[in-house]
């Protein structure tokens, strides 16, 4: 993929998941699920870009779509941020590295599961060392337990639009 293109559609992956990311903050799931849980809706972008991008463009999508939405949402560089930030980076190299081993293996399912777990998992280990308390640590079964839908459902989205691009699918190349 030629430099102009790749920068482009990067470009157009970090507005999508910018925009998806805005529209989830407008949805009040905490109020009817556990407090801090989210649909991920942006690692629909993320997901794709794992399996069509590098893993560089992979990650530079996840960082700025964080970055934005802190921005935007007014928590740069609260704790909110540094949970956001990392959840995102570590769920999108876990995605990228299973989707790398587990070709044919592992669907695109389990690797949005995978990483729905790895950005809970990472998001409450760098609240317990930020706060230096395990305690938080606890709270990790009850996110796992809203995760693992959400992670099926990103997982399901992803496949659906992978289908509907076929030619821009699977570029295991990392091109």
């Amino acid at each position: 993929m030629s430099q102009v293109r790749t920068l482009t559609k990067t470009s157009i992956l970090v507005a999508l998941a910018s925009v998806l990311h805005a529209v989830e903050a407008l949805i009040p799931l905490s109020s009817i699920a556990v407090p801090g849980a989210k649909l991920g809706l942006a690692n629909i972008v993320a997901l794709y870009a794992v399996l069509t991008m590098g893993l560089g463009q992979a990650m530079t999508i996840s960082f700025l779509r964080t970055l934005i939405g802190s921005l935007l949402g007014g928590t740069f560089l609260n704790i909110g941020y540094y949970l956001s930030t990392s959840g995102a980076l570590a769920s999108t190299l876990v995605m990228y590295a299973v989707s790398r081993v587990g070709t044919g293996r592992i669907s695109i399912v389990g690797v949005s599961v995978l990483g729905a777990f790895t950005h809970n998992l990472t998001q409450l280990l760098v609240a317990a060392t930020l706060l230096r308390s395990a305690g938080v640590l606890f709270y990790l079964p009850y996110l796992l337990f809203f995760a693992i839908p959400t992670g099926i459902f990103i997982g399901l989205t992803g496949g659906r639009i992978m289908r509907a691009f076929p030619e821009r699918s699977m570029d295991r190349s990392g091109r």
